[in-house]
């Protein structure tokens, strides 16, 4: 925003002007908003009091907050002093905007977030490259659908320094990524889990990738390096249509390109087709100008910026995991996200569940509760999908297809007409349901449509095929590819085509010993006659 789009531009103070804090300082006096710098270095506060005209310079956090011509502040100090400084600048009733990480501490974040919304106050946390005008186009990008279904998100960020000793290349790079990557998938992962190595300190990380794995199947891959011979900032987002590539260090014109390749399948071999690279044209700007734009226009307006501080304290929650993982060799850490801070999709939210922008709902379609419906997906007139459920990209259910609570589809699956899911079911990426036993492309069959129900808690592999008419009982397990032909029991393991039963399957998931006992869990059943109980 512009000094004419506002009748009163606030007055900032910048309380830190070190490394990164004097950039600050920069725009907001070329914006006209600086009012004040506050820093304990006194020889910085006489060279910006010298180079800046007219604004004003302090030492002590007090002078800042007790001034009532001060409307917001912006923090650009060590991250451990985050969290102090504004809950204090919050209590004395000014918007903040933090540098990243917003704190360094989960509680701490929902305390700031709980504060500034109890005070009716903006807190933004500087995820930078979110106001970056190519990122803001290639997000426009993915949410129209113009890459087609996305398979997963790649992003290194490598240089030769700024090495630091007060945090490692993981919390000191990646933030940004992780803020971007979520802005574009739109959803929280499942997962996280990341290695690393230490050459110059023995306790602090120089170089870590750090991987994301998401409910929609998407995944995402961070690489971060301050020993890398030269720079690189690349974000790479592969989708079934077409590639795009951000490519920060190019010049402005060749930042952002789309490569339009596909994939085609010949004799059931996959063939890439290649095709020239496409450079999309995006109006130039400095992206902290947009960004310190975008926070006085949140302050004028009383709007919500993308990056507040639900969207900072998600990116300090998969920090932490990192780290987590990290500190345990790169052990899978199950991540999960608070309930009063679901993430807010980038895309379209319908107050109780999630539909993507490229999803098809028709209107007379019931969705419970908290359930999430993926990129190209059709949801089909007079379907009930219950609470809870997670359906992934090129999924069709319908139509009146009865869905029950917690079912995760994956991608590209149908549930057509005459298949009812009961509770938790699982249905791997392409396995597949019939519902006409002999159809004709000629002949209209619809009236021998053959019921199939799958009972709570079974779970269907992947590019399996169940044949219209059968029942698959209660935590039944069918392996992936198998072709299923008759009615499989409860708890029952099959494989193969046409599938046959091995053996047992624990409600846990788990396979069960000859004596029917799960040695992961360490649940006990029974057969009585033809029928498998828990003890």
């Amino acid at each position: 925003m512009s000094k004419s789009n506002m009748n009163t531009i606030p007055s900032i103070a910048v309380i830190g002007s070190g490394y990164w804090g004097k950039n600050l300082v920069r725009n907001y006096y070329q914006l006209g908003a600086l009012k004040l710098i506050c820093d304990k270095d006194e020889n910085t506060l006489t060279n910006l009091n010298n180079q800046y005209a007219n604004v004003e310079v302090c030492l002590a956090l007090n002078d800042v907050l007790a001034r009532d011509d001060i409307s917001g502040v912006v923090i650009a100090t060590p991250a451990e002093t985050h969290f102090a400084i504004a809950q204090e600048a919050l209590l004395a009733g000014k918007h903040v905007f933090v540098e990243k990480p917003l704190v360094l501490k989960e509680n701490e974040g929902l305390e700031l977030i709980k504060l500034s919304n109890e005070k009716e106050l903006i807190l933004m946390v500087g995820h930078l490259l979110q106001y970056h005008p190519v990122f803001i186009r290639l997000k426009e990008m993915v949410s129209e659908g113009e890459l087609g279904r996305i398979n997963y998100i790649y992003s290194n960020r490598l240089n030769l320094g700024k090495i630091r000793r007060e945090e490692n290349i993981l919390w000191s790079f990646a933030p940004h990524d992780i803020s971007m990557i979520l802005a574009l998938v739109g959803e929280e992962p499942e997962t996280v889990y990341a290695i690393g190595a230490n050459y110059l300190h023995q306790k602090i990380a120089d170089v870590t990738t750090t991987h994301l794995e998401f409910p929609s199947g998407i995944k995402a891959h961070i690489f971060v390096s301050w020993l890398h011979p030269y720079k690189e900032q690349n974000l790479v987002v592969v989708g079934d249509r077409k590639m795009a590539v951000f490519n920060d260090t190019l010049p402005w014109s060749k930042k952002f390109c789309l490569y339009p390749h596909q994939i085609k399948w010949e004799k059931n071999i996959p063939v890439p087709t290649k095709a020239k690279p496409e450079y999309v044209a995006v109006q130039e700007a400095e992206p902290l100008r947009t960004e310190c734009e975008h926070f006085l226009s949140c302050i004028v307006n009383c709007h919500k910026p993308p990056t507040d501080g639900n969207e900072g304290l998600r990116v300090l929650k998969i920090l932490k995991a990192s780290q987590r993982s990290l500190d345990r060799y790169g052990k899978k850490i199950t991540y999960e996200p608070e309930a009063s801070l679901t993430q807010e999709p980038s895309s379209i939210s319908r107050e109780k569940y999630f539909v993507h922008p490229t999803a098809v709902v028709d209107e007379d379609v019931t969705i419970g509760w908290d359930t999430k419906i993926w990129h190209f997906s059709h949801m089909l007139s007079r379907s009930k999908i219950g609470e809870k459920c997670n359906i992934g990209q090129n999924v069709v259910i319908g139509p009146e297809v009865n869905i029950g609570k917690g079912c995760k589809i994956q991608n590209n699956v149908s549930v057509y007409e005459g298949v009812t899911l009961e509770d938790y079911v699982f249905c791997g990426p392409s396995m597949v349901f019939t519902n006409i036993y002999n159809p004709r492309a000629e002949i209209r069959k619809m009236d021998q449509v053959r019921p199939t129900l799958v009972k709570k808690g079974a779970t269907i592999g992947a590019n399996a095929t169940i044949i219209c008419g059968t029942t698959i009982g209660r935590y039944a397990f069918i392996g992936a590819g198998a072709v299923v032909i008759k009615n499989v029991p409860d708890h029952a393991l099959v494989v193969g085509n046409n599938a046959r039963q091995v053996g047992w399957v624990c409600q846990c998931g788990e396979r069960l010993s000859d004596d029917l006992e799960c040695l992961s869990c360490s649940r006990k059943y029974n057969i009585i006659g033809d029928v498998i109980e828990e003890i």
